[in-house]
């Protein structure tokens, strides 16, 4: 894979794809884009408000359009939604368009990192373990299936867990 070529970092809500993100592109010396934020600043709204008002086939839409867009992108360290992989044709362009990173992290880790959440959409319910159990179960299989790399990195800190990876990647070039 060419240096210049994305890395995509995939996993559930909650496992670090963001934090971890930003530290890897500062070591990898790339840029970083965090897919959520890209599509709040295209629609100039919250992703909670996007499903609310188009529901998740909406938004799995402008997020398979907006992971094209960035994907194009050199030099990028991409940090994708938790259901970009649910889209066939998103997980065919990170597949084949750089190397992907799955932060592979336990459904009871993140729960405990998200039991207070209030700003996901689809953790706005009652049993919030229940339904991480179910998204994980559910989409394990196609983090794996994208995975160039699988990353279990949860009882490091972020900037470890990005030293390991940026240390992983570069052996990989």
């Amino acid at each position: 894979m060419s240096e210049q070529a994305p890395i995509f970092l995939v996993g559930p809500m909650g496992a670090g794809k963001t934090t971890i993100g930003r530290h890897l592109s500062r070591l990898l010396g790339r840029s970083f884009v965090d897919l959520d934020q890209e599509i709040e600043q295209s629609c100039g709204a919250d992703i909670a408000w996007i499903f609310d008002v188009e529901g998740e086939s909406g938004f799995r839409k402008r997020e398979s359009a907006m992971l094209r867009e960035v994907a194009s992108r050199h030099s990028i360290v991409i940090a994708t939604g938790g259901g970009a992989v649910l889209n066939s044709e998103s997980r065919a362009l990170m597949k084949r368009g750089g190397t992907v990173v799955y932060l592979l992290v336990a459904a009871k880790v993140l729960y405990a990192r998200m039991q207070q959440d209030t700003k996901r959409p689809l953790l706005q319910v009652g049993d919030k373990k229940a339904t991480i159990e179910s998204i994980v179960k559910e989409r394990e299989p196609l983090y794996k299936e994208v995975a160039d790399i699988v990353f279990d990195g949860h009882k490091k800190t972020p900037m470890v867990a990005a030293q390991e990876l940026a240390s992983l990647i570069r052996q990989r070039a």
